[in-house]
């Protein structure tokens, strides 16, 4: 048997009745320590519930999975994780890789700081979009990038994890964070992020020393945020109900924001750049063919379609949109080409 078990938000002072009998009737109990960073204090106490063998379960012995599936063959072992077990895929690969070797699984779910994170700073989780980690690498921070900007054309909010390193006690402080996201906006130039952009960083969720800051990022990379887990959410759009809890329970910096306004979506992007393009090249070709009437239907051809991306777009057509303007930049390359002019980039 083997029990896939959530701790909970808030260390031992939140385990189950139920849990702590799991753990003491166990054969083999293993903690999760890869996840999220674990006190001593709460790992001396967890231990002290073991009546069987016990062992903090790093990353690698998690992933490779070999020892805890030998050993639930036989006995009764136990997976402990903060938060809810699931939330790490890995758990869920692990839990897949039992069941097809027929051992017998059971789970005990818990709350989540990803889900309580949401609620507490004042937000509404069905507005959530995707959710990211960002690395120290910052190169590894262009995928976050473009999850946020994706988010945010839809109006979502975009939770955001930071790297954690169990075996060398690092946590990536929320400032290091923020500043390898702006330093991609440099790169990028897609004005998804600035000094102004809203955010709020929230702190050892469930614990006594919990702290929820909110307000604009240049105020934000003055703060000291204390001893880990951080994360950061940037907000998408907001109703005025989350405004008003933002205010409330989190302490704000900066009135919030929605940082959805600015965000424009690639389609939109596309149209604003090659309408005009398109439309210039039309007419730069146009005196060429004054004398040639076949080609006049073509061009009527290349003006209808330049101007059916813009009202497919003005329609919410962003896909149509885009297929419009390629297919009047196609017919205004081959006015070019006949008459031995390169098409325009």
């Amino acid at each position: 048997m083997l029990w896939f078990v959530g701790l909970g938000i808030s260390g031992t002072q939140s385990i189950p009745i139920e849990v702590v009998k799991i753990i003491q009737e166990a054969d083999f109990v293993y903690l999760e320590a890869f996840t999220s960073p674990i006190s001593k204090q709460h790992e001396d106490e967890i231990k002290n519930m073991v009546n069987g063998s016990f062992k903090i379960a790093k990353r690698w012995l998690v992933e490779d999975g070999q020892e805890i599936l030998k050993t639930s063959k036989s006995s009764t072992a136990v997976l402990l994780s903060y938060g809810d077990p699931y939330v790490a895929t890995t758990h869920i690969e692990l839990r897949t890789r039992a069941k097809l070797e027929n051992i017998e699984t059971n789970t005990i779910h818990s709350a989540s700081a990803i889900t309580s994170m949401v609620g507490e700073a004042g937000l509404q989780f069905y507005k959530v979009g995707r959710m990211v980690t960002i690395m120290n690498e910052k190169k590894s921070t262009i995928t976050p990038y473009t999850a946020i900007f994706k988010n945010l054309t839809q109006g979502l909010h975009s939770i955001i994890l930071l790297e954690y390193n169990h075996d060398e006690n690092y946590f990536l402080d929320p400032k290091d964070a923020i500043s390898n996201l702006l330093d991609v906006e440099k790169e990028q130039k897609r004005n998804v992020l600035n000094n102004d952009t809203f955010a709020i960083i929230a702190s050892r969720i469930g614990f006594e020393t919990q702290k929820i800051i909110s307000g604009k990022f240049s105020n934000l990379l003055k703060v000291d945020f204390g001893e880990p887990p951080h994360s950061i959410i940037i907000t998408g759009k907001l109703h005025f109900t989350e405004s008003d809890a933002i205010n409330v329970l989190t302490e704000c910096l900066d009135k919030p924001s929605d940082n959805s306004t600015r965000i424009k979506s690639t389609s939109v992007q596309m149209i604003e750049k090659y309408v005009p393009m398109v439309r210039k090249a039309l007419e730069e070709i146009r005196p060429l063919y004054n004398d040639t009437k076949e080609f006049q239907e073509v061009f009527e051809n290349a003006e209808l379609y330049i101007n059916d991306a813009e009202n497919f777009l003005k329609q919410g057509k962003d896909e149509n949109a885009v297929l419009s303007i390629g297919y009047a930049d196609g017919l205004v390359d081959a006015l070019r080409i006949a008459k031995g002019i390169d098409p325009k980039i």
